[in-house]
């Protein structure tokens, strides 16, 4: 009997109805949903190749300290966390989309609605 419902809860696991969450949501740090470059839009992954060969950027507040003051990314001491300015094609101003790294460019995170969502940068 008990390996009878053992095999039936291993059975449903990954599915829609329970278990484990599927691939990429809410595994990255600070239970963030994961994405890859690649599904970026082209401007943050050029944005990302700036970071890592450390500039120039193209806005002064790139490279500012982000606060995380809505402690949506995982805890770090202040000064850990930079943001940078992810160009909106017609946007008159920086736009909403940013990217924030953390550790220099080895944590990555993405928002397109300007800090109330991020999600983890796959590297």
């Amino acid at each position: 009997m008990v390996l009878a419902v053992a095999a039936i809860v291993l059975a449903g696991r990954g599915r829609d109805g329970g278990g484990a969450a599927p691939p990429g949501r809410g595994d990255a740090p600070g239970g963030l949903e994961w994405v890859d470059p690649g599904a970026l839009p082209p401007e943050a992954r050029a944005t990302i190749r700036l970071i890592e060969a450390g500039g120039p950027f193209p806005y002064s507040r790139d490279g500012a300290v982000f606060g995380n003051r809505e402690r949506l990314l995982p805890g770090r001491p202040r000064g850990f966390y930079r943001e940078y300015t992810v160009p909106t094609p017609g946007s008159r101003d920086r736009g909403a989309r940013r990217l924030v790294a953390g550790g220099g460019a080895r944590l990555l995170y993405y928002t397109d609605d300007h800090y109330r969502s991020f999600r983890a940068v796959r590297r």
